[in-house]
């Protein structure tokens, strides 16, 4: 079975694979996840409906798929500059301001369809953010074994919580999205001082 599963794949290039992925996230854009259809995917990317479910199974894999594929620069995990304010700045530096506002439109969309979606909750998930949260643990770590941090501190356990808060509320309270200056500003103010870590 994973032998015909491999076989299937390999019939798409990775560059045919990035050209479907972009035109999925491009009609999220346009139409949101609830009206984005396999047909239009399909029509969008010159495939067949039948090529697009036996590659992904269906809308939820395909779009979760697309978003982790276009994901900015190296997970947060392999990131590793020697101090823990280094790794966060480093992650703010992933995107530019114009990828960030493009990326948390998207993000505030398909917030809204996983409460109705259960299938694009779950992929979501599994797929985005528990690597996430997973990444977000191993730079935790690597900090708590430098010692800047103290492996007790209770602020651990909501490091993930107050990361997604300021990239979410940005725009909800400033009616702007967040930029690379704001967030780094926000770990220097917020993030590190919770943690003990100091930010000179």
């Amino acid at each position: 079975m994973a032998e015909v599963a491999t076989a299937r794949r390999s019939r798409i290039t990775p560059e045919r694979e990035a050209e479907l992925y972009e035109a999925v996230l491009d009609l999220l854009r346009e139409v949101g996840y609830d009206a984005l259809t396999m047909d239009a995917v399909a029509a969008r990317t010159r495939s067949s409906k039948a090529t697009l479910y036996r590659q992904w199974g269906g809308k939820a894999q395909l779009v979760v798929k697309a978003i982790r594929h276009t994901k900015p620069g190296k997970d947060l995990g392999e990131i590793d500059t020697g101090s823990l304010r280094g790794d966060f700045h480093a992650l703010t530096a992933r995107a530019d301001d114009a990828e960030m506002e493009q990326n948390g439109a998207l993000m505030r969309g398909l917030a809204m369809a996983m409460h109705a979606n259960p299938d694009l909750h779950s992929e979501f998930r599994s797929q985005i953010i528990e690597p996430e949260v997973a990444d977000f643990r191993i730079v935790l770590q690597r900090a708590v074994d430098r010692g800047e941090v103290r492996p007790d501190c209770p602020a651990l356990d909501f490091v993930v919580h107050m990361m997604l808060g300021a990239f979410v509320t940005c725009a909800v309270l400033d009616d702007k999205p967040p930029t690379r200056a704001f967030l780094t500003s926000y770990i220097d103010a917020v993030v590190l001082p919770a943690l003990g870590v100091p930010t000179q």
